[in-house]
């Protein structure tokens, strides 16, 4: 049977497209811009997915400590190291799945849709709904993540373009990612939990819609989502400092940008016929109930391990299998294969350091960012001339550290001012009688949400991806590429500036009540962005170059698997910062910020100091890691 015996909706519409613009004579759209129009199929169905996904995690925490769970800030970040490694571990499963089974489109509708399942069920602020909907986000993760990146690769048969399609794709994955926190960051933290969580769900679900349905409706959800989407930002900022205004409406901007080009690429085809199938359709057709049956049988075992902080024996297994199995595989290769799946596996080690290091972004340093860190825009400062006066002010950031009615005001005050305040539909008000202690403390003004932070990374990416694109070329083109070693030897070392930033600040630039200016957590932010930019994509790109075809899903899988490990060890390191007490129903407590400030600082000076010390040696391994590349010779099966 050919692969046109049996397309998807999509995959018809695409070849009928392309046979129209041939006909026509006209240009296609990959001549004028040398890229096939069905990545921006993938962009879109991925960039949804990112939303949903990164928009849960931006409340995950912060949800688990200040929502119904009352964590303390060891079982939040334990959780949430839990979680995230299972996420990322899952892949490898999932990418075997996809080669030996079901392919990787039938593994993404089916991750997908539980995806959706699991992001719907966080709504409900309960236990058990909440672990089983980690459950089903893990294991719809381990269907989706890997073979949707395996099917950008397989739209370029030739590697030359490959790194900047993958760039392209990555920004689709950040622009997701930075209207997250913007957006269902915005509104979990301003006006509930679970609505912040329905947004999610929304998102997952248009996703999954751009992948499955035809292309013309294809069209219409891209430029509906992308429509919804902006007028949520405007919506947001109306009547808000330009602060905010600044920060939110670049991504409303690039939303559109990528929405119009996404409705021209589609008007001449879609994806290819056929991507994304099985090679056998018949034995698919078999395993498909038994897939899906094991999937929600594993959904609970997920649920469970995650709840009991099980995950690292479970990696520990799991890894020694999964890189055991590629090591055979490497054995049992040619001189050439071997080699480079000796190069992907080493290259995994450094991704495992350099994502350990970056993940504290979603939980030490986004606990950083809720309590040492100035995010207010306050409207005047009180003054010596305010001693003796009676005023009421709506409590913000700007109060922590200050001492208000007799005790120093803390995070954990102001958390319960806003609960209490959104249940009686009113605004957190408090009478205070000003004294000589409160002189220097800001009043009223814009404050920005602690998780919208989350967004300065994507941000970034969306800014210099296509500028790292560009420069990748022309040094090739002039034979000055670095090698993809070198390129994450260089991704460690401005990981590691990132995070000397942020112990700078935190030891030499806070003020005197323990807070920082938000301009240094941005500078983190960039400097990290910079550094992922050296190694995300690029690793990707490499995982698909290097190694053989039949593998080629098993090792994306790997790559994520990587990720796992790194993210459980970031849990642990989080740990580390954990300042907060509390727990079992109750509220956790926070120190005021002069009291957390060292912690942090400490910290995030250790793992610099780690993640430079990675970069060197990875420097130091290059030249023998691109011999064993071998970049002059063809792909071999």
């Amino acid at each position: 049977m050919s692969n046109t015996d049996s397309k998807t909706p999509s995959s018809s519409a695409a070849a009928i497209d392309t046979s129209a613009a041939r006909a026509s004579g006209k240009p296609s759209f990959e001549d004028r811009i040398g890229h096939p129009p069905g990545l921006f199929v993938l962009f879109f169905a991925e960039m949804w997915e990112r939303f949903s996904y990164y928009g849960m995690r931006a409340l995950l925490v912060f949800y688990m400590m200040k929502g119904f769970l009352g964590f303390n800030d060891h079982d939040a970040y334990s959780t949430y190291g839990a979680y995230t490694a299972l996420v990322y571990m899952t892949p490898f499963v999932g990418g075997l799945i996809a080669d030996r089974l079901l392919g990787p489109r039938a593994a993404v509708v089916i991750g997908g849709i539980l995806m959706a399942a699991g992001h719907l069920l966080m709504t409900l602020e309960h236990e058990i709904p909440f672990f089983l909907a980690l459950g089903l986000l893990i294991v719809g993760n381990g269907l989706f993540k890997p073979n949707i990146s395996t099917m950008v690769g397989s739209l370029y048969p030739d590697a030359a373009r490959r790194d900047a399609g993958f760039t392209i794709f990555y920004m689709g994955v950040n622009l997701g990612a930075a209207m997250a926190p913007l957006l269902c960051g915005y509104v979990g933290e301003k006006f509930g939990w679970h609505y912040g969580f329905g947004l999610a769900t929304g998102g997952m679900l248009i996703g999954l819609a751009v992948f499955t349905m035809p292309n013309r409706i294809i069209q219409a959800l891209i430029a509906l989502g992308a429509l919804a989407g902006i007028s949520t930002f405007i919506w947001k900022v109306i009547g808000q400092s330009w602060i905010i205004w600044a920060v939110n409406l670049p991504v409303a901007v690039a939303l559109l940008i990528a929405a119009f080009i996404a409705v021209w690429a589609l008007s001449d085809a879609g994806l290819p016929a056929g991507t994304g199938e099985p090679a056998d359709k018949q034995k698919a057709k078999r395993w498909l109930p038994i897939i899906v049956i094991a999937s929600f049988i594993t959904v609970p075992v997920a649920a469970l391990l995650v709840r009991h902080h099980l995950a690292g024996s479970v990696l520990g297994i799991f890894g020694l299998f999964a890189y055991g199995f590629m090591g055979v595989e490497a054995f049992r290769s040619t001189k050439i294969v071997r080699e480079r799946l000796f190069v992907v596996l080493i290259l995994f080690f450094f991704s495992t350091l350099f994502w350990a290091f970056f993940e504290q972004a979603g939980s030490s340093m986004n606990n950083f960012a809720d309590r040492n860190v100035d995010r207010v825009a306050e409207s005047r400062v009180l003054t010596a001339a305010d001693v003796g006066q009676e005023i009421d002010i709506v409590v913000n950031q700007e109060q922590l550290g200050f001492e208000i009615d007799g005790s120093v005001f803390t995070m954990t005050e102001l958390d319960a001012a806003r609960k209490k305040a959104r249940e009686d539909g009113g605004t957190e008000t408090r009478h205070i009688v000003v004294t000589e202690k409160m002189v220097g403390m800001g009043i009223e003004g814009s404050e920005v949400p602690a998780s919208e932070f989350q967004a300065a990374n994507p941000m970034f990416i969306l800014i210099f991806g296509l500028i790292f694109a560009a420069i990748w070329t022309m040094m090739g083109k002039r034979n000055l590429e670095p090698s993809t070693p070198i390129k994450f030897g260089l991704g460690l070392i401005q990981l590691a500036a990132g995070f000397a930033v942020l112990w700078w600040a935190a030891g030499s630039l806070a003020d005197g009540r323990g807070m920082v200016g938000a301009g240094w957590l941005i500078l983190a932010y960039l400097l990290h962005t910079t550094g992922e930019l050296c190694l995300s994509p690029i690793g990707l790109s490499m995982v698909t170059k290097l190694s053989p075809k039949h593998l080629v899903s098993t090792a994306m899988g790997g790559w994520f698997l990587a990720t796992a490990f790194s993210e459980y060890l970031a849990g642990k390191i989080a740990t580390l910062t954990g300042v907060s007490h509390g727990g079992g129903g109750e509220s956790a407590g926070v120190p005021a910020p002069i009291e957390t400030l060292h912690v942090y600082g400490d910290v995030f000076g250790k793992i610099g100091l780690a993640a430079a010390a990675s970069g060197v040696l990875l420097f130091a391994l290059s030249p023998l890691l691109k011999k064993w590349m071998h970049t002059d010779v063809e792909d071999e099966a």
